[in-house]
């Protein structure tokens, strides 16, 4: 395993999590409290979209 490349990765996930949070600060409870009334079905398959769209990314960006 590529320790710093994993370092990297893990680095750019916080800056992509954190950017709705820094632009939309005034939003996000709202946006937080939806997810609430969501049912854990949603949520695995909102999560599962997640992953295997960055799974994606992650093959097309080795590919070409």
């Amino acid at each position: 395993m590529d320790l710093p490349l994993f370092i990297k990765a893990l680095g750019l996930a916080f800056i992509i999590e954190g950017i709705p949070y820094f632009l939309f600060a005034e939003k996000m409870p709202q946006v937080l409290e939806q997810l609430l009334d969501k049912s854990p079905g949603f949520l695995r398959k909102l999560g599962l979209t997640a992953l295997l769209s960055g799974l994606v990314l992650i093959y097309l960006s080795q590919r070409f």
